[in-house]
């Protein structure tokens, strides 16, 4: 019988055995948590009413949210995959996304009521998965790849100094980037306690090594 063939990077995969906690993608999941105190330090500066410095914000914090992309991205295609980043990156992702929700409302620009629902949906899904975490890893749904676009961008129009139309334009892409993140919300409840119960039962949870959103 004819063995298989393995190409040489997939036996360089192999060799390398399982990831450890300091590699390239984990780099930048840290990376990303250190971009976040500065991105509120630039977002205060001239009292958060001047037009240079709220794009330079809105810069940093497009710039910490296409890493979120590029860190998953790496993890898979080196096969970079350890317990760290799968903890991490939704933590640095949070943190950015309090950041900008916290100061924009402390500024006056976002109303409290979108920053309280929205933190208590990612502070609570965060929650769940390290509650179900030994059971599998919650893989990222469509409508939560979606919720994290809407609300990156709707945060990122916030950020920006708009008015007229464009503020309006804002206004609306965040209030379906909140019902989005409640809807999601719900849906991540009903899929961990699935993910409980065939674990209770024997069977396996719909899981995978992915980064839940």
């Amino acid at each position: 019988m004819s063995q298989p063939v393995h190409s040489p990077r997939s036996r360089a995969r192999a060799s390398r055995g399982p990831a450890g906690a300091w590699n390239v993608s984990n780099g930048v999941t840290i990376g990303r948590i250190l971009l976040v105190p500065a991105f509120v330090v630039v977002l205060f500066q001239g009292g958060g009413q001047q037009p240079g410095w709220r794009w330079a914000a809105a810069a940093l914090f497009v710039a910490a949210s296409v890493s979120d992309s590029l860190d998953g991205e790496l993890a898979r295609r080196r096969n970079e995959v350890t317990p760290f980043g799968v903890i991490a990156d939704p933590i640095a992702d949070k943190a950015l996304t309090g950041a900008a929700l916290v100061g924009l409302s402390l500024l006056g620009v976002l109303p409290w009521w979108v920053t309280v629902l929205v933190l208590a949906r990612e502070i609570g899904v965060t929650m769940l998965r390290l509650v179900v975490i030994r059971h599998g890893v919650m893989a990222a749904s469509r409508g939560g790849k979606l919720k994290t676009v809407l609300l990156t961008v709707a945060l990122t129009l916030y950020l920006l100094p708009l008015a007229g139309w464009a503020a309006s334009l804002a206004a609306w892409v965040m209030t379906i980037a909140v019902a989005v993140t409640l809807i999601t919300g719900v849906d991540y409840v009903v899929r961990a306690v699935r993910l409980r119960r065939g674990a209770r039962t024997g069977g396996r949870g719909t899981g995978a090594t992915d980064r839940v959103r």
